[in-house]
């Protein structure tokens, strides 16, 4: 008997006259799923039951346009906008537009044909951290497929190495560099990811509302919005960050409430795009700088690092691995 669990029920599958035949029990006892497919078994021998036809399986494109996106649209498009947007949607209309790969089957898409769709993302320059992102997603929708029962299983979908990371660690001098040459409201917001631990995307939705200034020895800042359900905390914050926000506070006019970082946008506040730019700038200058000096110029790196240098520094400071643990978790 071949019974198997997904997910937390079990299914079966046998051949019988040479016709494969797979059902969900929709039970999370083992036992009775090899029932019900002892039971299945006989049924077809006496001729109680005929095999049950299954639907058709879609195309990939198909599954993304019908079923998946739709999905996708619908649990993050306001929960994890970023997530929607920068992920699903984005990484969706790539694999659509590859012709090989989005004319297949879901049931017939191997490990090889994964395989074919990265290399051909290669050759038109792309790194491999842009074409892991896409097969995330394709490894994501094929196992989605299977938990629905569209497909028996999901292929194992390999990610392409030499990926660059962000667990750089930014040493204090680099860090001083760049806060100097930093512009407004990049360099606040940088003295905040650096000495909380914030993402990025955390610091930019941060609110007047959410900032007390008389909890604690300076204060604290309470994190709303997160990319998990552990995201929403109470943060301490350092004497910079008091004196950072206290000056944008009195600058602003010491408002009540509304976004720290306001800005013209939809969304009310700074949005990665710009402050990508003025980041990249940074550098630009840093660069120009270490030239006129004859010195080595500061080696780029990625807002986030400042959130794995903040953890890396916590850790060595001799935090207690409780509290590390449940920051990292959040």
């Amino acid at each position: 008997m071949a019974v198997f669990k997904r997910g937390r029920v079990y299914w079966y599958h046998f051949l019988f006259n040479g016709v494969h035949v797979q059902e969900s029990t929709k039970q999370g006892n083992p036992r009775v799923a090899r029932q019900m497919e002892a039971a299945h078994r006989t049924a077809l021998a006496k001729g109680e039951v005929g095999i049950r036809e299954r639907k058709p399986v879609p195309k990939l494109a198909e599954f993304i346009e019908g079923r998946f996106e739709p999905w996708a649209k619908a649990n993050f498009e306001h929960a994890s906008p970023k997530t929607w947007l920068g992920w699903y949607r984005t990484n969706l209309r790539v694999l659509k537009a590859y012709a090989p790969l989005a004319g297949h089957k879901l049931d017939e898409i191997t490990g090889e044909n994964a395989a074919d769709f990265a290399a051909s993302r290669q050759s038109e320059g792309l790194q491999a951290s842009s074409i892991n992102s896409s097969l995330r997603v394709l490894r994501r929708l094929l196992r989605v497929a299977a938990e629905w029962g569209v497909i028996p299983s999901a292929p194992k979908i390999k990610l392409l190495r030499g990926e660059r990371h962000r667990e750089r660690v930014i040493t204090p001098a680099e860090e001083a560099l760049y806060l100097v040459t930093a512009p407004e409201p990049l360099a606040s917001i940088a003295t905040v990811l650096a000495d909380t631990g914030l993402r990025p995307e955390e610091c930019f939705r941060l609110r007047w509302e959410a900032i007390t200034w008389v909890n604690g020895r300076h204060g604290s800042l309470l994190v709303t919005h997160g990319k998990t359900a552990a995201a929403r905390r109470v943060l301490p914050m350092t004497p910079r960050v008091r004196t950072t926000l206290e000056t944008l506070w009195e600058r602003a006019g010491k408002p009540l409430e509304g976004f720290i970082f306001e800005a013209p946008t939809a969304s009310g506040h700074v949005e990665p795009s710009t402050v990508k730019k003025h980041h990249a700038k940074t550098f630009k200058a840093l660069a120009e700088v270490a030239a006129r000096n004859s010195q080595k110029p500061t080696r780029p790196f990625v807002l986030y690092s400042l959130r794995h240098t903040f953890l890396t520094r916590l850790g060595e400071s001799g935090c207690n691995v409780w509290t590390f643990g449940a920051d990292r978790r959040a």
